[in-house]
């Protein structure tokens, strides 16, 4: 097998089971919370969503740090690797409060904002109240992730993602019985904590880490702390503008009717199992690119073309999957005929999309460990402002047409970066990032 391409798949096994273990344990968390009522069940959903809205912000020290880390780790430099570390303590230590607080000041306003009133409006806000507070927890355990996998190890974040919702699962029924929608929120930080813990022994444990820490840092504090902005942010805003676009998506489908748009939101959950592949892959081609770019090799060419190659490799397993078992997996969620019907003709479109999406999730990895992922922000800004007029466009098509929008869209997208990508390439081992190429 390809080294580069045994070592993508290396480091992104661990890191694809960390990210299924926290689905299903979202899923789980649901199930039992839809037992108090449909209330609870709208409070809880919106209370998670607006914690996907919170990993956007968690990216800036997480992933940032991660690169940094595998950066002056491939260069051999323990002060580099310290100041790495610390940058990214001090941007979540900057952040964490300002989130915390006014979260928690918001909360009634952000829940009447989304329910607009209702039972669910003051369940919504008890569950913020414990969950808003324990974002402290959820965002050290993203940076505790990203320092350890910037340090080469990606199975220990798979261990702890694997013990916080492993104790979730076994918490909730008990604390949701006993303390309602709350239950469900201090489960969920409590077993976190217990996952922070450990991921806190496992960085003192770290051999790099604790050589780094006895090292004179290469940076100062803020000078370190700026390296993490500078690096973090970009892929932040790429996060928060697919995040925006996805939310804008759901309400153009909703012009089909009520059941288009259950239909798609079981059928995007489904598709999770694939995408939170495609996210493994990148991470492991952001770590690899960044340690040997450190090292000074620059490997960009081999790195992509392996990392397109598994994470398509992967797309198409799954669309071939996600197609022939689609009637099951929809009546496995529950939906009734004419969902089942529109969710499985909406999963057999799906494998374009899917094929095009693995291919610039896994080569952005690239980009983003090599100091290029401002380009990336650009391209998804205009693949987002191709998708969505476009599938407003084609509804009369139902379904099917929203997967069309879909897939141009990401075609565009595909055509933008790899014409960056080659253009880097012609400069490949020459002191130049993707940034300064594009």
């Amino acid at each position: 097998m390809n080294a580069y391409r045994q070592q993508l798949i290396s480091l992104a096994h661990p890191v694809y089971f960390s990210l299924l273990a926290s689905v299903a344990a979202g899923i789980i968390n649901t199930v039992w919370v839809s037992r108090l009522g449909g209330s609870a069940l709208a409070a809880v959903a919106v209370a998670t969503n607006t914690e996907n809205v919170l990993l956007g912000v968690a990216l800036v020290f997480g992933s940032g740090t991660t690169v940094l880390v595998a950066h002056a780790r491939g260069a051999g430099e323990a002060g580099a690797v310290r100041a790495a570390v610390r940058g990214g303590w001090a941007v979540c230590a900057l952040l964490t409060p300002v989130v915390v607080v006014g979260g928690f000041l918001l909360r009634e306003p952000l829940a009447r904002l989304v329910l607009g009133g209702g039972s669910a409006q003051s369940l919504a806000v008890g569950y913020f109240a414990i969950s808003l507070p324990g974002v402290a927890v959820f965002f050290a355990q993203q940076l505790v992730d990203g320092i350890l996998k910037g340090a080469g190890d990606t199975r220990t974040p798979m261990r702890l993602a694997l013990l916080a919702n492993g104790l979730i699962l076994v918490c909730d029924p008990f604390l949701i019985q006993a303390y309602g929608v709350q239950g469900a929120a201090a489960s969920t930080v409590l077993c976190r904590s217990v996952a922070l813990g450990a991921g806190l022994v496992a960085l003192r444990r770290n051999r790099l880490l604790r050589a780094a820490a006895e090292a004179r840092p290469a940076q100062s504090l803020a000078g370190a702390a700026r390296w993490t902005l500078r690096t973090g942010l970009p892929m932040s805003a790429d996060f928060t503008v697919r995040q925006a676009g996805a939310l804008v998506l759901v309400a153009i489908v909703a012009r089909l009717g009520v059941t288009a748009v259950a239909a798609y939101s079981i059928a995007y959950k489904v598709m999770y199992v694939a995408t939170m592949g495609f996210y493994a892959v990148r991470q492991a081609a952001s770590i690899h690119t960044a340690h040997l770019l450190g090292a000074g090799q620059d490997a960009r060419r081999a790195i992509g073309r392996q990392a397109m190659l598994v994470a398509g490799a992967f797309a198409v397993a799954a669309a071939v999957l996600l197609g022939v078992t689609a009637p099951w997996t929809m009546a496995a969620f529950g939906a009734g005929p004419d969902v089942a019907r529109a969710g499985a003709l909406f999963l057999r479109c799906i494998g374009p999309y899917l094929l095009l999406t693995a291919c610039f999730i896994a080569l952005g990895g690239v980009f983003e460990g090599s100091g290029g992922a401002p380009v990336l922000v650009r391209v998804t800004v205009l693949g987002t402002a191709v998708q969505l007029p476009l599938a407003y466009g084609l509804t009369g098509l139902g379904l099917p047409g929203v997967c069309l929008a879909l897939a141009v869209a990401m075609g565009v997208q595909c055509a933008v970066v790899l014409v960056v990508f080659r253009r880097a390439r012609r400069q490949e081992g020459s002191d130049v990032s993707l940034a300064r190429v594009a």
